[in-house]
């Protein structure tokens, strides 16, 4: 560790092109006017920290979820999962993750599994911030299943200034905990819905990050702290 990892950290592949785009913008501006100029390479600048990739250490015992995401804890309540994903129509806890566009925006397995189902639906884009955005925006959902058997989903939505969701992952696949599968640009939200019986060890407001918060514990019983 040193003083230049600390504050530089690699950039994901999605970002070099805006970059780019960014830079030559502003090396443009400067023939303008070396306000402009300055301006455009502070905004190349904000560019790659948008699309920074930092390494993220999981935590090592089986059985948690971590957060998907950088970001705040916007909500916490009972809701029935995407019908997309051909879940139980039957409501579970979901904990959303809100990200600005200062967050890292690249999206983390909140548990290892397989996944089962990848189901993208287009619509709105709305302030990520609100609940009826997990209904109305755009969404990519995952369903992954443990391998004590258990279902949760995922679901990278769009916001009011996102307009690309990325998932590169694939039915079938297996994932690690924290291993990346997507991200969205330029600012959004996730969601995790949780098994039943399961609850959040998170609080609204609370302050995430991708791949290392705990999120729950999947070997304990809704509000005992007990083995399920």
């Amino acid at each position: 560790m040193n003083m230049v990892s600390t504050f530089v950290k690699p950039m994901h592949r999605e970002g070099v092109k805006f970059v780019a785009i960014f830079a030559a913008i502003a090396a443009g501006l400067f023939f303008v006017t070396p306000v402009a100029g300055w301006l455009g390479v502070g905004i190349t600048v904000w560019c790659y920290y948008f699309f920074r990739d930092p390494e993220r250490v999981p935590p090592e015992r089986d059985g948690l979820v971590v957060s998907p995401a950088d970001g705040i804890v916007s909500l916490i309540e009972p809701a029935v999962p995407p019908t997309e994903l051909g879940m139980a129509a039957t409501s579970l806890t979901r904990v959303s993750v809100f990200m600005n566009v200062f967050n890292c925006h690249v999206n983390r397995a909140p548990t290892a599994g397989q996944i089962t189902s990848i189901a993208y639906r287009p619509g709105k884009f709305l302030n990520a911030s609100l609940d009826k955005a997990s209904a109305d925006n755009e969404r990519n959902s995952l369903r992954i299943r443990t391998e004590a058997g258990d279902d949760l989903a995922v679901v990278q939505i769009a916001g009011l200034v996102a307009r690309r969701i990325v998932c590169w992952t694939s039915e079938g696949d297996l994932l690690s905990t924290g291993e990346r599968f997507g991200l969205i640009r330029f600012g959004s939200r996730l969601d995790v819905y949780l098994p039943p019986g399961v609850t959040p060890k998170v609080r609204i407001g609370q302050t995430m990050v991708a791949g290392e918060t705990v999120m729950a514990d999947l070997g304990e019983t809704a509000g005992s702290g007990q083995p399920r």
